[in-house]
């Protein structure tokens, strides 16, 4: 599908879609056109649906990647062939709304400690500090730390959205502690051997090694350094809303999702049973 998808190309760039969602959308479509090796101008509703059906029944892929095959489809059919009918009543299947893993503080600061290298384990302390998803640490610049505003500067985040997140005292001493040991030369702070930003497969497979080493049982991924940041500051007290900036979310209902897995409301409740034994038996009036 070169010219397909040279066209889809297209018209992901000027929609202003980031670099990940580019890269998963022409992915699934390839994958889409090499299951039947035919041009998708010659597939329909049918197709698309038995595709989707050998997804979940065949290769067991779960709902939330189904979902993501059917965006990447729904954009091919749509935004590129012109032909909306095609995928106008394909079904979402329903993802189950699990709970995540969420780190206490003291699993993050021996999980932190536990990271030898001094520019992985301050990647990894600037994406819990500040709220970072792991990929807007990575691209961060000299010039976004403004140590004189105490704000970390976050350029072309999801959404294509700017926004300022908290830079605080402890980031920042660790930032100059990373900087004078590594001096990092040119623009970008988190720089590889070849000049460019450290690759996310490189921290992925630091934290996967850490985590042997600390032998948590929980399931801990790159984003649940983001996820604890968002649970810790709301059983702090900090308002929502304040959260909500911080994260760059669109809506306060995907912030309101960290309500859920925090345990701050527990403290305030006292669990029937604990009264059970304030109560004297009559039998011992």
């Amino acid at each position: 599908m070169g010219a397909i998808r040279e066209r889809m190309i297209e018209e992901l760039e000027l929609r202003g879609m980031s670099a990940a969602t580019k890269k998963s959308y022409l992915i699934c479509c390839r994958l889409f056109v090499a299951h039947f090796m035919k041009s998708p101008e010659q597939l329909g509703a049918g197709d698309i649906k038995a595709f989707l059906l050998n997804l979940m029944r065949e290769r067991k892929v779960g709902p939330s990647c189904v979902r993501g095959y059917i965006a990447a489809i729904s954009f091919l059919y749509r935004n590129v062939l012109r032909n909306p009918e095609a995928v106008e009543d394909l079904p979402y299947p329903r993802v189950p709304k699990t709970l995540p893993d969420v780190l206490s503080r003291e699993e993050v600061q021996q999980l932190l400690g536990a990271v030898r290298s001094t520019i992985h384990r301050t990647i990894l302390m600037v994406a819990y500090g500040a709220g970072l998803r792991i990929s807007e640490a990575l691209r961060l610049q000299v010039q976004d730390i403004d140590s004189k505003r105490m704000v970390i500067h976050i350029r072309g985040a999801k959404q294509a959205k700017d926004r300022f997140v908290l830079l605080s005292p402890q980031v920042l001493a660790v930032l100059r502690h990373y900087w004078v040991e590594s001096k990092p030369r040119g623009p970008i702070l988190f720089p590889s051997r070849s000049g460019r930003p450290v690759h996310v497969d490189v921290i992925r497979r630091v934290l996967k090694a850490t985590l042997r080493e600390v032998s948590f049982n929980k399931r801990v991924t790159l984003h649940s350094f983001r996820h604890g940041f968002a649970t810790h500051l709301l059983e702090d007290g900090a308002d929502i809303r304040v959260i909500q900036a911080l994260l760059g979310h669109s809506t306060i209902q995907t912030t309101a999702h960290y309500t859920r897995v925090s345990t701050r409301n527990f403290r305030r409740v006292t669990s029937p049973l604990d009264r059970l034994a304030q109560v004297q038996s009559p039998a011992a009036r």
